[in-house]
């Protein structure tokens, strides 16, 4: 669907990572901004001496750029921009400082965008992420997921989880290009009115969920027990140090037992 917002046309469609609307004021400097690229870009001029971008986020607060010599543009890191941000650009120009600030919203009404957001990585190659529909989303509301790396590699969810044929979910059994963290973007389309965004990015390893230890081996003597076990398949490399182990020992010849034994490495010795 096609909807003309204020000076911002966005077209979604559910086969490539779509355009997130971008704000063009009318000002000296003609300030854009693209939240795909997340990159600040102004009209350049003649003996641009120094200059600074600001992104003012709701959440991580100001985040400042430098801008070089007669350089016209400032690329930020990925962010959330669900809930809006606030970008400034301040410039030397032939001796005159000129300033612009520019407004980033969420278009769309409010209340439609998908909620509880969140994913899940388990035997270390597969993902769930899974949301719900927004509480103000029309009957015909339909989501889509794409995913995109640091390195800006972009894909779609390939498999969708579906409620009375509303995507409400994704399952992944291929994570590779993904990276320490991805942008995640849930988007929506309708025919009666205008969806609202969600996104996020997420630290993977803060994501991943562990099996139990693998390859449990035991052996006793007349004085203690030796209990050894090998660290979990994890997606990104972890050091034994990074684990904490919980034992739940039981005792046959007495009726006592240890409740919650805890270990770090990967070997623990009862006496």
């Amino acid at each position: 669907s096609v909807q003309l917002l204020s000076h911002v046309l966005l077209c979604a469609t559910p086969s490539r990572l779509p355009d997130l609307p971008t704000v063009t004021p009318n000002s000296s400097l003609n300030v854009k901004f693209d939240p795909k690229t997340t990159k600040l870009t102004w009209d350049c001029k003649e003996n641009t001496s120094y200059g600074e971008c600001v992104l003012i986020h709701k959440e991580k607060g100001q985040i400042k750029k430098k801008v070089r010599c007669n350089d016209c543009q400032c690329s930020f890191s990925d962010y959330s921009l669900h809930g809006g941000v606030t970008l400034t650009v301040e410039v030397n120009i032939n001796h005159r400082r000129l300033s612009e600030m520019l407004v980033y919203t969420n278009p769309g009404r409010e209340g439609t965008a998908a909620r509880n957001f969140s994913c899940v990585i388990y035997n270390a190659n597969f993902m769930n992420c899974s949301w719900a529909k927004g509480r103000a989303a029309p009957d015909d509301v339909q989501y889509f997921l794409y995913i995109r790396s640091k390195k800006r590699i972009e894909r779609e969810c390939p498999r969708y989880l579906k409620d009375s044929g509303t995507h409400v979910g994704c399952h992944l059994r291929d994570l590779s290009g993904l990276t320490s963290y991805s942008y995640f973007l849930v988007n929506g389309t309708s025919q009666e009115t205008g969806i609202q965004f969600f996104d996020s990015v997420l630290l993977l390893k803060e994501i991943e969920r562990y099996n139990p230890p693998d390859n449990i081996t035991v052996h006793c003597n007349e004085s203690h027990c030796l209990i050894r076990w090998e660290k979990p398949r994890t997606r990104h490399t972890r050091s034994n140090r990074e684990f904490q182990y919980e034992l739940d020992i039981q005792r046959r010849v007495s009726a006592l037992s240890e409740q919650g034994t805890e270990a770090q490495g990967a070997q623990h010795t009862l006496f």
